[in-house]
């Protein structure tokens, strides 16, 4: 299991308090002992913590895109993820790790929101869109991982 975190403000682009995200990311170690990662621009901060299980060294969090104007947070497993790279291999999409988060990261690129059509597995994750300018929050259809947020 892992654990992710963020703090967004997309209306005002106000800096993110790196200190808070890291203390919110800190209370989720026992989710993720194997690591953590950040993301941070203005408006937009994500947190990891990591349980390495596939591609122990390539599979770091926070993940982008290959011009990193998309980026993902997730925690879970898309059990389904070597036959979507596949078909987002043969759309063009190109791969960096062996990873099932960056299946995510493609198929959001290929599909969308519609991307959670294809997912098959447990999860949760939080995807920042640089270019269309959308949070995008999801979970698996059962809930099995968990996905809190508030709006304040």
């Amino acid at each position: 299991m892992c654990g992710i975190t963020g703090i967004v403000d997309i209306r005002e682009k106000r800096p993110i308090n790196l200190e808070v995200l890291k203390a919110m990311n800190a209370s989720l170690e026992h989710r993720g002992p194997d690591g953590d990662g950040f993301h941070l621009e203005p408006g937009v901060g994500f947190g990891h913590r990591r349980l390495s299980i596939i591609d122990l060294e390539g599979g770091k969090q926070p993940l982008y895109n290959e011009d990193r104007s998309v980026v993902v947070t997730y925690n879970g497993e898309i059990y389904n993820f070597l036959e979507l790279e596949n078909e987002l291999k043969a759309a063009g999409h190109v791969f960096h790790t062996r990873c099932d988060t960056e299946v995510i990261v493609h198929a959001w690129e290929e599909w969308g929101e519609k991307c959670l059509d294809r997912f098959n597995g447990m999860f949760a994750f939080a995807i920042w869109d640089r270019n269309r300018q959308v949070l995008f929050l999801a979970r698996d259809r059962l809930g099995i991982k968990p996905l809190y947020y508030a709006l304040l």
